[in-house]
């Protein structure tokens, strides 16, 4: 692929360059929009609130040939394919940025739209685990999907569903699936706690799964392989699945697995100098490092010891006092790779963010080969890294679409460069898409507004060109992280301690109305279910259960909002509205004393059924 030109003169740009000559960035403008960012990378029916007014409903039949319903998530990059493994790994840093730094996000008006990025993946992960061992971890195909340029309202290319299942594991999906309904968990912990209750039990049946059917994913999904080769393995996310699960749980069992397994699945032996959605071992040792701080290691604190110093070994190399460092531009900006540098950037950006603060917190400094390091330093690296992304770099770029005056205007990404289909509903076809509009040597019609596209070389040049892809495609995994740094940058820290219990704040705007914690059975209502009948076909057991919903108040039952988990087949006699369950059309109340029934049947214990909440008059 040609260089740009200015691949001629790095050395004078770099003289040229000075970032104290510079203004200070907007950190709470630059947060808002890289949130709005994931919303333009939506799937499925775009709901009422969608503020990215130029995309539409898509994907709407995804799953379908399958016989589950996929319909939803997250399309990766600029592309229209949805990948599981980096949109889970999306929703992990999605959640961690805010279970961090929720409090600024909320200072800034932010956090709701924060909520509503994460619960738009895990939505979608809840239909894509339809059974214990089975996790559909692809929708869409690379090599017919890039065969196209089409915006995704249009897309004719195959929508097959991949899986893994028993026979063909894919543990290193199945664990960061784990890590992100995990972490979400938390974040929905007290503003909905029935949804919170569902993504745990999800978390730990995926955990479950990665843990005892072991296997590389790209080996059961190979149409995979060609862009999102799991290179790294799986021991990571298995580790990565476990810090998160004991953070959601406080399970001794998920403390002991790190414990037991750090060194037979590299924990504690691997130093690592990058993070992102292949290789989570610096993230595993960030977060035991955080567990060993807030002492909560115990027996297993000389373990946990040797987690911390490969994630001091990871800061170390970040700022480059350690004794192997991160490749550095000369504009200063961590460098790994051409294609999407910038995922590494924001990765590390926000490692060093947190542990600066779990330092700060434990009155601790950070032990480097050169020598000690005080927590400031750290911030002052991520500081510096966001910076660079904003626009102080030799050649005055900022790398986050619609930041600034000057930021790419041809990124590699189907919607955005193709006409809204609100403004022109002529249908593009699929090789006609790259002739009319790929080919383009104008700006994009659509803002991809908070985008951060891959990013300059290791001269710091950048060529804002559609066809670039390793330069101008963004990625939704190189905002998830970012979030959580600009977060941090805006709202300051008001000297709260960064290691107690997270408390996720109640958004300004609330996404949703807060359900109450579930009730299985209370004085005033009851649940009692029981299997009815059970037969064999096709290989499968199936049986058939009655559900009994009884009011034993002396009032009328008005309203009733059921939640319903872990159910896999069809179910008669209640209303669905979104994902949750009330009154059947034919019942507008339940008198005193009275009960309603429902059943449904599939090949698998009785689902979990609990009460969100409910009316008497």
């Amino acid at each position: 692929m040609e260089k740009s030109t200015l691949a001629l003169c790095p050395l004078f740009l770099v003289l040229l360059w000075s970032p104290l000559a510079l203004g200070g960035h907007d950190y709470g403008q630059a947060l808002s929009k890289s949130i709005l960012f994931f919303e333009a990378q939506r799937s499925g029916y775009l709901p009422s609130t969608q503020r990215v007014t130029w995309r539409a409903n898509s994907g709407l039949s995804d799953g379908k040939a399958s016989g589950v319903d996929l319909v939803g998530g997250y399309y990766d990059a600029g592309d229209n394919v949805k990948f599981g493994l980096p949109m889970a790994f999306t929703v992990t840093m999605l959640s961690w940025s805010i279970l961090e730094y929720g409090k600024q996000m909320a200072a800034g008006g932010e956090l709701s739209h924060a909520i509503d990025a994460v619960k738009w993946g895990t939505d979608y992960f809840i239909k894509a685990h339809p059974e214990p061992n089975v996790l559909y971890g692809e929708v869409g195909d690379g090599n017919t999907d890039h065969y196209c340029w089409q915006r995704p309202e249009d897309m004719t290319t195959d929508r097959k569903a991949y899986r893994i299942d028993q026979s063909n594991p894919g543990s290193d999906l199945a664990g960061e699936t784990a890590a992100a309904m995990a972490a979400a968990s938390i974040v929905f912990r007290h503003s909905n706690a029935a949804y919170s209750g569902e993504l745990l039990r999800h978390a730990e049946q995926l955990f479950e799964f990665a843990d005892k059917y072991r296997g590389k994913y790209d080996g059961s999904i190979t149409v995979a392989q060609k862009y999102y080769r799991s290179i790294s393995g799986y021991n990571d996310e298995l580790l990565w699945a476990a810090a998160w699960l004991y953070q959601a749980t406080n399970n001794q069992y998920y403390l002991g697995y790190l414990a037991n397994n750090g060194d037979s699945l590299g924990g504690t032996s691997w130093g690592m100098t990058e993070f992102g959605w292949d290789v989570k071992y610096a993230g595993v040792q960030t977060l035991v490092a955080k567990f060993l701080m807030q002492g909560k290691a115990g027996h297993y604190a000389s373990v946990f010891e040797k987690y911390q110093q490969k994630a001091d070994y990871f800061m170390c190399s970040c700022l480059g006092k350690g004794s192997r460092n991160v490749q550095k531009t000369p504009g200063g900006l961590i460098f790994r790779q051409n294609w999407n540098n910038m995922q590494f950037v924001t990765s590390a950006s926000f490692l060093t963010t947190v542990y600066s603060d779990y330092l700060s917190s434990s009155a601790k400094s950070l032990q480097c080969s050169s020598g000690s390091v005080q927590p400031s330093e750290l911030l002052s690296f991520a500081k510096s890294q966001v910076d660079y992304i904003l626009g102080d770099n030799p050649r005055a770029t900022s790398y986050m679409v619609g930041y600034g005056n000057n930021y790419p205007r041809q990124v590699h990404h189907r919607a955005a460069s193709i006409v809204s289909i609100k403004e022109d509903s002529s249908f593009v076809t699929c090789r006609g898409g790259y002739a009319t509009w790929f080919s383009r040597k104008a700006s994009d019609p659509n803002l991809l507004a908070g985008a951060i596209v891959g990013g300059p070389d290791a001269y710091d040049n950048f060529a804002d060109q559609r066809d670039n892809y390793e330069q101008t495609e963004p990625a939704t995994y190189n905002n998830a992280p970012l979030l959580g740094t600009l977060a941090r940058l805006s709202g300051g820290h008001s000297g709260y301690n960064q290691l107690l219990p997270v408390v996720v704040p109640a958004p300004k705007a609330a996404v949703a109305k807060p359900s109450p914690a579930p009730v299985t059975a209370s004085n005033e209502l009851s649940i009692e279910q029981k299997q009815t009948a059970s037969w064999a076909a096709n290989g499968k057991t199936y049986y058939r259960y009655s559900t009994v919903v009884t009011n034993k108040s002396a009032k009328t039952l008005k309203y009733v909002n059921l939640s319903i988990s872990k159910l896999y087949g069809p179910l008669w006699g209640l209303t669905k509205s979104g994902d949750s369950y009330g009154f059947p059309s034919w019942i507008q109340s339940l008198p005193s004393g009275k009960s309603l029934e429902f059943v449904y049947i599939h090949a698998s214990p009785q689902a979990d059924i609990s009460i969100s909440s409910y009316t008497l008059a």
